[in-house]
């Protein structure tokens, strides 16, 4: 086997081939290889910068590293379609032709049978052969699709080259016997395909998080069984299941009543401090008992709660009471 060489390749395959018989295959045949021929010419791709392998209902085109791949990618977006409409419009309804097209890079060898071998030529054959490209032909008007190995992608489209539109490439997954392959789609993705996210996208939908009854939200409205539950199946029901009542929560403490309140030790006050009866005293130390606001039972007969007498009281209603008569206690300071 020859050493490998690097080589981009071009892959066409024609669409329901197979559902022909033997004369319009052959009639097809010439006219895939006068359509491939022309859009290499016209894209200024001698024949001597290109191999062929013929495959009976596609054929696979290996281009001379010297050549550069914008220039073979331009050639098929827009000149390889319009070589096929040419000969389409001349041909009858059952000769007429669609193609599926994959543009790749990478080495390949020639064994001693003249059979071209290598994995990246595998790679882009199964990229011709996937059910996704298959259904993007099968559901767009144009008579072309095209897909491109992540590489040319990469290398290529992405930058945005003259003539190559990058905004009308799709990421795509496709499926292969090997596992999914990565590739970019030139058109809408099929409604049976399955495009990447876009940048930006949203992330995965958050867990549902279970409810008084230990489950979780399931699809459709149902409910899923929750850790509690025991098991992992979702369960679909027209109503919520009913679950233990949540237990009431602890009613809030009354809060203590206003004033001002002592659990020990000296207190010391500085400036003035002046609740409800409490008149003139500033400074010093005072003994006996000592009375802040109207408190120690109910208000004397006459009186309001807060100790005054109320704004209708009589005269001798609003005299001063002995209690309110007493002479200042006695200590070091008193009245001034």
């Amino acid at each position: 086997m020859n050493d490998p060489v690097n080589r981009t390749m071009l892959l066409v395959d024609i669409e329901k081939f197979s559902d022909r018989d033997d004369v319009e295959q052959a009639f097809l045949r010439r006219m895939l290889y006068d359509v491939v021929d022309r859009t290499m010419e016209r894209a200024g791709i001698d024949e001597t910068l290109r191999l062929r392998a013929d495959q009976g209902d596609s054929v696979m085109e290996f281009i001379d590293p010297n050549v550069p791949v914008p220039q073979v990618l331009r050639s098929v977006i827009s000149e390889l379609p319009a070589q096929l409409k040419a000969v389409n419009r001349m041909a009858s309804r059952g000769a007429q032709m669609r193609l599926r097209t994959v543009v790749a890079s990478g080495f390949i060898a020639l064994d001693e049978r003249g059979i071209w071998v290598g994995g990246d030529l595998n790679h882009a054959c199964r990229l011709l052969d996937a059910d996704l490209l298959r259904a993007a032909l099968r559901e767009r008007p144009g008579d072309v699709a095209l897909c491109v190995s992540q590489s040319v992608w990469t290398g290529i489209v992405r930058h945005h080259h003259l003539g190559i539109p990058a905004e009308e490439f799709h990421e795509v997954t496709l499926a292969s016997k090997n596992g999914p392959l990565p590739a970019w789609l030139l058109g809408p993705v099929p409604a049976s395909g399955q495009a990447a996210p876009s940048p930006g996208a949203a992330g995965p939908a958050p867990t549902p998080v279970p409810d008084a009854s230990g489950e979780r939200p399931g699809p459709a409205g149902g409910t899923e069984a929750g850790p509690s539950g025991g098991g992992s199946a979702s369960t679909s029901t027209s109503a919520p299941a009913a679950g233990p009542a949540p237990a009431a929560a602890p009613a809030p403490a009354a809060p203590p009543p206003a004033g001002i309140h002592f659990t020990g030790g000296a207190p010391a006050f500085g400036g003035s401090l002046v609740m409800g009866n409490q008149h003139g005293v500033s400074g010093g130390r005072v003994d006996g008992d000592v009375v802040m606001g109207s408190v120690g039972g109910p208000p004397r007969p006459g009186r309001a709660a807060d100790g005054h007498a109320p704004a209708d009281a009589t005269p001798d209603q609003d005299a001063p009471s002995p209690d309110d008569r007493q002479p200042p206690a006695t200590g070091e300071a008193g009245p001034r």
